[in-house]
C-alpha cells in the first residue's frame, strides 16, 4: 500500500479538481472506507444529502484496486445514480487522480444480460408473430415492431440507451435472461452479443460499476457472473432487501406460458404446446375463484392442475430438445432458440415446482417462502413466491464472500443501524457504523410540522379538513410544495381538490413520465407536484422550487402486502414484535426518504408536513421522529403559516 498516496491526498486532490471544497464529513466518510477496506471489516455510512458520498467511497475504492491489483464492484438501487457515477464522477475522476498513481483509473458499468437486446431472439422473431397473444398485440405490438428498428441502429443494445423506453412485456420480447440465454460459444451471434461485449469491457477495471439486481445474482449464483472481487461497496443500501427480494422471487402465470407454448409452436412442438396451453386455461379458471393475497393451503383441484402445469412444462421442455438433423448447422438461429425456450422453460417448471414445494410442509405458513396470488387485468392471473427474509442469503453469499460497505442517507432508522443490520443479515458486533451527518443543518433549515387539530387519517380518503389546510399551507408557501401520499387516489384526490381552489398549477403523478413532471416542477417556481411512493425517493429539487413537502399519512404497508403481513406474521411467532420490525421500520425508511426531499443544497429551506398525528400522539411515534431529519419541531399552523411567507418574500 505505501506505493499509492494516502486516501485524504487523492481526495484533496480530487476535490480541487473538480472545483470543490474541503467537506470534513466527506473525508471522514473516506476515510472510514478505507480502514473497513484495509481491515476487511464490514461498514455502514449514514451520510446525509450534501456529503458527496460517491467521492468519499469512490477515491478509496480506485486506492485499493490500484494498491492490491483487484476490482471493487460498487453497486446502486437506480439508473439515475449508475449513470452519474459511469457518465460523470468516474471520468472526471480518473483525470483527477491518473497524475498521482501509477496508471489511469478504469473502470466500466455491467447490467443483467436482460437489460441488452438479444440479437438471437430478434432474428428468429417476427415484430407481428405469435409470440404475443392477440390480446397482447394491440397493447405491445407497436413497441415490438419499433425496437426491431432499432435493432439495426444501435451500437450498445442497451434498454437504458433507448428513448423513449418500451413496456417491461415489448422488452421481453427481444431480450433473454442469463438463465436463457444459450451462451455466446453456441449462439450464432456469439461475436457481436451486445451483452458479451458490455462484459469484456468491464474485465480488469479498477471499479466495476453495477445494480442490486446483478449483485443479488452474482451472489446467489454458483456461476461467476461480476468479475472476480473482494471488496462491494452498496449505495442506495436503502433499498438492497428490496431488490435482494425481488430477484428472488419467482412467478407464473396463464399468460406467460401460453407465451412459452406459441414459441415452441414455431419450433415444431405443436402437440405439446397445445397442451400446455390447455392446463394453463384450466389453471387460470380455477385460480380466478381464489382471493388475490397470500395462500397458506393449496385446494386439491388447484394442486392438481398446478401439478398438471408442472408435467406440461417438462413435456414441452422435452419435446423442445430434440433438434431435427443438422439444424445446429443448417439454421443455428433456430437452434438457438430451441436452447434458449428450453432454458426458459426449465425456468417456468422450476418456479412451479418452488410454489408446490411451500404445500408439502405441514404447516405452510412456517415455510421458509411465501406464495400470493394476483389477479391483474393487463397480465393476467399469476401467483408469486418470495423469501420470507432474504438476511440468511445476504449473510452467507453477499457478506461471507467480501468486505462491504453498506452506504445511504438513510440507514439510521429509529436512530440506530440496527433495523437495517438485521435485514441484511449483519448480527451485532459483526461490522462497524458510522454517521458521518451533513453540511447541511437541518435544526435550522427545516421546520417539521406535524398539525395535532387535524383528525386521524381514515380509510375513505382525504377529510375536507385536510384538503381545506393543504390549500392553506400551499398558499402560504407561494405554490412550491411536493405532495408525497400514501396511495394514488389520494394524491388524485388531492390534486384535483387544489385546481379548484388555488391558482398554481398544479402537477400530478400518472398524467406524464414521472421524470417530465419533475422537470416541470423545477423549472416552475410556483407549481406543486403530488404523487406515490416513486417520488417519496426520485425527487432531487434543490432551490426554492421545493420549499414545502406534504406527507399525508404515516406509511405502514397495505394490509394486502403478502409479504410483509408475513413477515410480520412470522417476527410475532417468534417473540419479537413484528408491528415495530415490520410495518414500523418500512414506515420510518419511506418517512425518512421523503423528509429528505427538502434540503438538497446549502441554501434550501422549507417546511416537510406530517399531516398524520399519530406520530406525535402513539407510542411508536418517537421510533418514526428520530427516524427523520432532525428538523426544528412545531404543531403551531400559525408558526409555520408566518415562516413559509417568509420564505416567499425573502426569495
Amino acid at each position: 500500500m505505501e506505493a499509492v498516496p494516502a486516501t485524504t491526498e487523492l481526495l484533496e486532490a480530487a476535490v480541487a479538481a473538480l472545483g470543490g471544497t474541503k467537506r470534513e464529513n466527506q473525508v471522514r466518510m473516506a476515510q472510514a472506507v478505507t480502514e473497513a477496506m484495509q481491515r476487511e471489516r464490514h461498514l455502514a455510512v449514514q451520510a446525509g444529502t450534501g456529503t458527496g458520498k460517491s467521492l468519499a467511497y469512490l477515491v478509496p475504492a480506485i486506492r485499493h484496486a490500484q494498491a492490491t491489483d483487484t476490482t471493487v464492484v460498487v453497486s446502486t438501487a437506480t439508473i439515475a445514480l449508475q449513470r452519474q457515477l459511469v457518465g460523470r464522477d468516474l471520468p472526471r475522476l480518473a483525470d483527477a487522480l491518473e497524475p498521482l498513481l501509477e496508471r489511469r483509473p478504469t473502470f466500466a458499468i455491467m447490467k443483467g444480460r436482460s437489460n441488452y437486446l438479444c440479437q438471437n431472439k430478434i432474428g428468429v422473431e417476427e415484430p407481428d408473430d405469435a409470440l404475443l397473444d392477440e390480446d397482447s398485440l394491440t397493447w405491445v405490438g407497436r413497441h415490438v415492431a419499433r425496437l426491431h428498428e432499432w435493432a439495426n441502429d444501435t451500437e450498445t443494445g442497451d434498454r437504458d440507451d433507448l428513448e423513449p423506453g418500451v413496456p417491461d412485456l415489448a422488452w421481453r420480447a427481444v431480450s433473454v435472461s442469463a438463465r436463457e440465454c444459450v451462451g455466446a460459444s453456441r449462439c450464432p451471434h456469439g461475436d457481436t452479443c451486445f451483452a458479451e461485449a458490455a462484459r469484456k469491457q468491464a474485465q480488469d477495471a479498477d471499479v466495476i460499476v453495477t445494480n442490486h439486481a446483478l449483485l443479488a445474482i452474482d451472489a446467489l449464483s454458483d456461476a461467476q457472473i461480476l468479475p472476480e472481487h473482494d471488496v462491494v461497496i452498496v449505495d442506495e443500501a436503502h433499498e438492497l432487501d428490496g431488490r435482494i427480494t425481488a430477484v428472488a422471487t419467482n412467478e407464473i402465470g396463464a399468460t406467460t406460458l401460453s407465451l412459452s407454448a406459441n414459441r415452441a409452436q414455431k419450433l415444431g412442438a405443436e402437440e405439446r404446446a397445445k397442451e400446455l396451453k390447455e392446463v394453463a386455461q384450466e389453471w387460470e379458471q380455477e385460480l380466478l375463484a381464489v382471493e388475490a393475497g397470500r395462500i397458506t393451503a393449496l385446494a386439491q383441484t388447484l394442486q392438481s392442475q398446478l401439478e398438471a402445469v408442472r408435467n406440461a412444462l417438462w413435456r414441452l421442455k422435452d419435446a423442445i430438445a430434440k433438434s431435427p438433423e443438422g439444424e445446429q448447422t443448417n439454421a443455428p438461429e433456430r437452434f438457438a432458440e430451441r436452447l434458449a425456450l428450453n432454458n426458459h422453460l426449465l425456468d417456468q417448471h422450476d418456479s412451479v415446482v418452488r410454489i408446490l414445494e411451500v404445500f408439502e410442509e405441514p404447516d405452510p405458513a412456517k415455510h421458509e417462502d411465501v406464495v400470493w396470488v394476483l389477479h391483474d387485468e393487463r397480465r393476467g392471473t399469476h401467483i408469486k413466491v418470495a423469501p420470507l427474509s432474504v438476511a440468511g442469503l445476504l449473510h452467507t453469499r453477499l457478506f461471507g464472500e467480501n468486505t462491504c460497505v453498506l452506504t445511504s442517507a438513510t440507514l439510521a432508522i429509529g436512530g440506530n443501524f440496527q433495523a437495517m443490520a438485521a435485514a441484511w443479515g449483519l448480527p451485532r458486533g459483526s461490522f462497524e457504523a458510522i454517521d458521518v451527518g451533513s453540511p447541511f443543518d437541518p435544526a435550522t433549515k427545516g421546520i417539521l410540522y406535524t398539525p395535532t387539530h387535524l383528525p386521524e387519517p381514515g380509510r375513505d380518503g382525504l377529510d375536507e379538513s385536510w384538503l381545506d389546510h393543504i390549500a392553506t399551507l400551499i398558499l402560504a408557501a407561494g405554490g412550491r410544495t411536493l405532495g408525497l401520499f400514501s396511495s394514488k387516489r389520494a394524491a388524485v384526490q388531492a390534486a384535483e381538490a387544489m385546481r379548484k381552489r388555488l391558482p398554481f398549477e398544479i402537477y400530478c403523478q400518472g398524467d406524464d413520465s414521472t421524470s417530465t413532471l419533475i422537470q416541470a416542477f423545477a423549472k416552475n417556481h410556483n407549481a406543486c407536484l403530488f404523487g406515490t411512493l416513486t417520488l417519496w425517493q426520485g425527487v432531487d429539487v434543490p432551490g426554492p422550487s421545493c420549499s414545502l413537502v406534504i406527507i399525508d399519512r404515516i406509511p405502514f404497508p397495505r394490509p394486502d402486502d403478502p409479504l410483509l403481513q408475513a413477515r410480520k406474521i412470522a417476527a410475532d411467532a417468534d417473540g419479537r414484535n413484528g408491528f415495530m420490525e415490520v410495518a414500523a421500520t418500512h414506515a420510518a425508511l419511506l418517512m425518512a426518504q421523503g423528509a429528505g426531499r427538502l434540503l438538497r443544497s446549502v441554501e434550501d429551506r422549507g417546511v416537510v408536513a406530517i399531516l398524520d398525528k399519530r406520530i406525535v400522539e402513539k407510542r411508536y411515534g418517537s421510533f418514526l421522529l428520530s427516524s427523520l431529519p432532525q428538523f426544528w419541531r412545531t404543531s403551531d399552523a400559525a408558526t409555520v403559516e408566518a415562516a413559509l411567507k417568509r420564505l416567499v418574500a425573502s426569495s
